[in-house]
């Protein structure tokens, strides 16, 4: 069984819906997991300590020492768990977690842990909809956290709209296949370029783009959460890992990055090239900064090497996947560079789409492959990684 063996630690709030939380425990213990419950003080006064325990199979903990004086370990409770699991989880709750505030044992165990974390929010409609929320819950996805939206339906207050947690069978669902995207990429090796290329015009200067980074260190995080070694080549990026299974290469121009990246592509089973690489560099870099004599400036410019098709004629066993940011005849574009690079797929974004494109966390892609074409709605750059990686392995395994 997917759950058999796995620790799980469970983060209750005090919201009404942490009555659910006795259907998802009894389904985890079912499955075989070990389930460890902490709830905040306010969350007792939502469901019995004694129903948590006795489902659970475990004492509950609320406060930092128990009645007996046992000091109940938060470092120990973080690192013993598989993941981490806050639902519900309210608006106090999460503002607390995004912004470091640590006043209860489950937040200084959440603060403490350094495996997953999903956060099944609920509140009430108007709540979970206020601006505060919505920058929390990006906050909490910047930090690498798995959210699984509220959903819609009747509330506490009597109003209907979206803020429900999450059922306990949706919830179990996802922490599922978590486990079991766990090692699918197990024993493979994935080379990922992420972010922009500067290209010198002088010291001081050069030739850019506004990439962040983001997709590409959401793809490496995703594919190393999944059990592989990961090669992430980064050019200027303000986007940092500490992810063991991620080697990072850090480089600035468009010729260092086929450097780098010729260094490894030969031994990696699939290459995603993420990156926003400059198409050209200046033919001359001055040695000392420019000075600002004239009305105008030109500067020649010359091809910098293509990458993605130098990979697509090298490639022999690699899986290839490339990007393609397109204003205009986005598919017909994308699916000419499928074709020309050599590519297995490609994956579009359109300036055009808003909440795509660079240094947002959102994104908004078509996933094209020689016979298909498949659409996905804007989603989190964390969530887009997956669909990607999803993708790719489901025709790998064709």
């Amino acid at each position: 069984m997917k759950l058999q063996g796995k620790k799980i630690l469970i983060c209750i709030s005090g919201g009404i819906a942490a009555y659910k939380i006795n259907f998802l425990i009894r389904d985890f213990i079912k499955k075989g997991a070990d389930v460890q419950v902490l709830m905040t003080p306010s969350a007792e006064k939502m469901v019995s300590k004694l129903t948590l325990s006795t489902l659970s199979k475990n004492p509950v903990y609320t406060e930092f020492y128990s009645e007996n004086g046992t000091w109940n370990n938060h470092v120990d409770l973080a690192l013993s768990a598989d993941v981490i699991l806050m639902a519900p989880c309210t608006a106090n709750t999460l503002a607390k977690l995004v912004h470091g505030m640590c006043d209860n044992l489950v937040l200084a165990t959440y603060m403490s842990a350094k495996c997953p974390v999903f956060i099944a929010p609920a509140m009430d409609l108007e709540m979970y909809q206020h601006p505060s929320t919505k920058q929390n819950l990006e906050l909490a996805e910047d930090f690498g956290h798995h959210i699984i939206p509220a959903e819609h339906g009747e509330l506490a207050s009597g109003l209907s709209g979206q803020g429900r947690m999450a059922e306990p069978e949706t919830i179990a669902q996802i922490i599922e296949e978590f486990f079991n995207a766990t090692q699918s990429l197990q024993g493979k090796t994935v080379l990922i370029t992420a972010g922009p290329t500067y290209e010198a015009i002088d010291p001081v200067r050069f030739i850019g783009n506004h990439s962040s980074g983001k997709m590409g260190f959401s793809l490496a995080k995703e594919a190393a959460d999944r059990g592989a070694k990961v090669i992430l080549i980064s050019g200027p990026s303000a986007e940092k890992t500490d992810n063991p299974n991620i080697l990072v290469h850090r480089v600035t121009s468009a010729k260092e990055m086929f450097t780098k990246v010729f260094d490894h592509f030969e031994n990696v089973d699939i290459a995603i090239a993420s990156a926003a690489v400059a198409d050209y560099a200046p033919k001359e870099v001055a040695s000392e900064k420019i000075k600002k004599n004239d009305d105008s400036l030109t500067i020649e410019l010359v091809k910098n090497p293509d990458i993605l098709k130098t990979m697509g004629e090298k490639k022999s066993k690699q899986f290839l996947v490339g990007f393609a940011l397109e204003t205009q005849n986005e598919e017909e574009n994308a699916k000419g560079k499928l074709q020309k690079k050599n590519l297995d797929m490609i994956v579009l974004n359109s300036l055009r789409d808003e909440g795509a494109g660079f240094k947002g966390t959102t994104n908004k892609i078509k996933i094209i492959t020689e016979t298909t074409v498949t659409e996905f709605p804007l989603k989190s750059k964390n969530e887009v990684a997956k669909d990607i990686l999803n993708f790719v392995q489901a025709q790998i395994l064709k």
